[in-house]
Formats: C-alpha cells, structure tokens, sequence
C-alpha cells in the first residue's frame, strides 16, 4: 500500500457510540500509517472511551469543549479545522450524521466539521434499524452530496445482540480505505520520476576531492514533494548530511559523475520524468592518486579532464521521457539557461542565481525561473524549497497534461 498518510495532519472526530472503544486502536493505526492525530471527542463518546486513552496514544491533548476549564483559553475550532489535510469522524452516529447534515453546531466537534476546509471522512456507526431508517440514509447521502467521504458501515454482530449492517468498520480497515482513496486521488500516481540531487564528488587521492557546496535540499524537497503526490520516485543522490526522505522514495547513494550516471541509466529508459537537481562536477582529476598527496611544495597543480555530462548523454538517449535540468548561473543567467536547454534537449530547465539573496547552495530556500521548451518562461519569488518544489513540480503537471 502506498504510504499516502505520510505526515499527514489527521483530526479524528469521536461521536457518541459503542464503536468509540475502538478509537484508541484507530489513533495508533493513523499513527503508524505515518499521520499526526489531534482528537476531537463530543461529550456524549466520553461514556464510551476515556480521553486519557486517547490522549496517551495520540501524544496531544484531546479536546472535547470549546473552553476545558476557566484557566483555559479557548479551543479554537477555526485554528483546529484548517490545521488539518483531512479530517475523519469515526464513529459517526446517527445523532451526530443529522447534525452535520443540518448544520447543527452545538459542540466543539460539529464546530471544527463546519470549519474544516479538508476533505472530511465518516464512518457511520449504529443498530442496522437505524442505520436502515430513511432519514439516515437521506443523510448520509446529502453528505455525500456535498463531497463529504462515506466510509460504509459492515455487516456484523451489533451492540444490541443483532445481526446486520451498522457496525463500523475495523480501525485497520478505515486506514486502509482512506490511503486508497487518497492514492486514487494523487495527481502524480502512475509516474515514475527519477530525481538527482546533491554534488558529486571526484577523487583526487585517497584523502581529497573535488566538489561544490550543494547540500542537496532541493533535490530531496522535489522528491519528497513528488512522492506525497503519489509518484514511483527514485532519488539518486550525491554525498549529502541525512535529509528526511519520504518513505515510499527508493534512495540510491553515488559518489562520482560516472557512479551517478551508471545509477541514471538503470532506471532513464522506464521513468516517465527526469529532474537533474544534482550539481554534478565539471571536472574531475586526469589521473588519480593511489597515496595521499604530501605537502612538500609552495605550489601544486593538478591536470583537470572533462566529467562526462549526465544530463547531455540522457537528452540524446531520451525517447519519450521528459526531462528537467538546473541551471546555477552568475551571469547573463537568461541566455545561458536558455542555451543549456537547447544544446541537452532538454523539455524544461530550472534557473536559479547565486546573484539572488537567499538562492542557490546552502538555503533553505530558492528564487527560480522555469523555463519550458515550449513556451514563456516565468519567474517566482523567493520562497521556502518544499513551496519551490510544489512550483516546479505544477510546472511538469501542465506540461505532461499539454
């Protein structure tokens, strides 16, 4: 299963049913699907299950009342409804069902719903004559309607000692269905995308090398970004310090020019996208020593040779892949990105400036310009790189939908 709850931001929503005893076991569930879970309870589930419980399995406070105490500031269901990516009411009873329907806000929980600007999941939970009663399927299906996500009640034995449909489905269960959906929903799933990111170092001795100062955030920032998107994504990447990579990413870890290459050409012809993110070194040393070099000298010269240019090599190998590359300028950035475009074949270029404050090696974030092959180039302000590479990789949408 695709891990799509990866850092997720979860608020589950507890109503007043017997089903609330699983909710201990549901938190732990999103928890370990990789979401963060915030527990909203109505006052009525506090029969069912202890918010303690739930308090201890989720790492947060649970809220239940709009002010918990008189020395407590408010709960601020406006704050609580667009933190969340999406928000899940289970168990929903039929009490709770009426009242998300008609907007009946006479608690903290129905509050956040009616705040909540995230896809909202429900997964009704009741004795099968309630479950069966019309106004309740009038219900469910005016939620429906209104793009709330119905996660369907099962058959099974029921509180009151009943056979039938009503009982609420299993905490692995209601995972399993929301990764699925929102798999189903990822606008990148079905594309592989190969990501270089990093430097590359080459060896001059058993002790020294020649590299850059690319720490390779921008890179992992795009990959990750593609992977919560739903993509197959293969990150190859230069020496880096640890960097958080999401978990349905493949690292590959290389060295040299000619290590990162041979890992390119071992997934190019099945990937669908290329983005070269890495600063692969130009030039790499003629010959290179077997010791270290002693400093016996004032001065020193090492006899540099042409590394082979990954990017170049996969343009002219491309067949139907598009391919992305970066560009780090000083000067007359425009021209020269443009003229890297074209001579690579490639379909996109990414510009970035050392001239820009806050751009290039080392930051946190990055000033680019996406310049297509096809089209009008454009330019974006100074942003955080995560945001960047939410940008770049919208850029690729539209030229993959094009």
């Amino acid at each position: 299963m695709f891990p799509a709850l990866h850092a997720k931001k979860v608020l589950l929503g507890i109503s007043g049913s017997i089903a609330a005893y699983k909710t201990p076991f549901l938190v732990r569930a999103l928890i370990n699907a990789g979401a963060e879970v915030q527990v909203v309870m109505t006052p009525a589930s506090k029969s069912f299950v202890a918010p303690l419980s739930l308090s201890t399995v989720s790492n947060k406070p649970v809220y239940s009342e709009f002010v918990e105490s008189e020395d407590d500031l408010w709960n601020n269901h406006v704050g609580l409804g667009l933190w969340a990516d999406l928000m899940l009411i289970a168990p929903a009873s039929a009490n709770t069902l009426s009242k998300m329907s008609q907007a009946t806000c006479d608690n903290l929980l129905l509050a956040v719903y009616l705040s909540a600007k995230c896809p909202v999941y429900f997964a009704p939970a009741m004795d099968l004559d309630m479950h069966e009663h019309p106004a309740t399927q009038e219900v469910i299906q005016q939620l429906v309607m209104r793009d709330n996500i119905h996660i369907p009640a099962q058959e099974g034995e029921l509180a009151s000692g009943l056979q039938g449909v009503g009982r609420m489905q299993e905490p692995d269960q209601i995972v399993d269905f929301i990764e699925k959906d929102l798999a189903a929903k990822m606008p990148l799933m079905g594309q592989k995308i190969l990501i270089t990111a990093g430097p590359t170092y080459e060896p001059i001795d058993p002790v020294r090398y020649i590299g850059n100062h690319s720490s390779g955030k921008m890179g992992y920032a795009i990959a990750n970004e593609a992977a919560s998107q739903g993509a197959e994504v293969v990150l190859i990447s230069g020496p880096t310090d640890e960097i958080p990579i999401h978990p349905a990413i493949r690292l590959v870890r290389t060295s040299t020019t000619d290590e990162m290459l041979e890992s390119c050409l071992q997934d190019f012809d099945d990937c669908n996208i290329l983005v070269m993110a890495a600063a692969v070194a130009d030039y790499k040393p003629k010959n290179l020593k077997k010791n270290k070099i002693k400093k016996t000298e004032n001065t020193s010269s090492i006899e540099l040779v042409k590394t082979i240019d990954i990017l170049q090599q996969l343009g002219e190998k491309k067949s139907n892949q598009l391919l992305v590359g970066f560009s780090l300028e000083t000067e007359n950035e425009l021209a020269n990105a443009k003229s890297k475009l074209q001579k690579k074949n490639l379909d996109a270029i990414v510009l970035n400036s050392l001239a820009d404050k806050g751009a290039g090696f080392q930051h946190n974030t990055n000033k680019i310009t996406f310049i297509p092959a096809k089209g009008k180039h454009k330019t974006y302000p100074l942003k955080n790189k995560s945001e960047v590479a939410i940008d770049i990789l919208d850029e690729i949408k539209t030229m993959i939908d094009a």
